[in-house]
């Protein structure tokens, strides 16, 4: 009744959705193999901090603006902040990760006008104990090597992250 081809296209989509759905499942925040107990005991103060909070969560990628760098560079620069963000947030606070993955992965984009207004962001961002990525551009293109281009804070409850960067203006 159905062609070889059918059949087998359609077992093939069916074990493809499978595999891929149990893979999906198995993510590296859940895999405590891959961390040591060192690790775990260093940040879990920080992690069970955001944890507890509750309430949404989100990263904000702050930009300078004094660069004039164009669109597709600012896209880049924030595209390395979130990747880097991200990596950090998942062996320092998993927790937070977690939470921010399950409420939508926000991302806000912010402007500063001087490198100082962003330096001053990122250390009290550290001292507030938030996960914070500072980008330096290599220098290829528009901007020169090792200028800061962009800090991610977070991600961490937007409670935490506004206390530190709610004074800005989106880009």
């Amino acid at each position: 009744m159905f062609d070889t081809s059918v059949i087998v296209g359609i077992s093939a989509t069916i074990v493809s959705f499978a595999v891929g759905y149990a893979v999906a499942r198995r993510s590296p925040l859940d895999d405590s193999r891959s961390a040591s107990a060192e690790k775990h005991t260093k940040n879990e103060g920080t992690d069970k901090i955001f944890a507890d909070m509750g309430g949404e969560y989100k990263m904000v990628l702050v930009v300078r603006n004094d660069l004039k760098m164009g669109k597709g560079k600012i896209a880049a620069q924030c595209g390395h902040a979130a990747v880097g963000a991200y990596e950090s947030g998942v062996r320092n606070t998993p927790a937070a990760i977690r939470k921010w993955q399950n409420g939508g992965q926000a991302k806000i984009a912010l402007k500063v006008d001087t490198e100082e207004a962003m330096m001053e962001i990122y250390r009290t961002a550290k001292a507030n104990k938030l996960n914070c990525c500072l980008i330096r551009d290599a220098g290829r293109t528009q901007i020169e090597p090792n200028t800061k281009t962009v800090l991610a804070v977070g991600p961490a409850p937007n409670v935490a992250v506004d206390s530190v960067t709610g004074h800005l203006k989106l880009l």
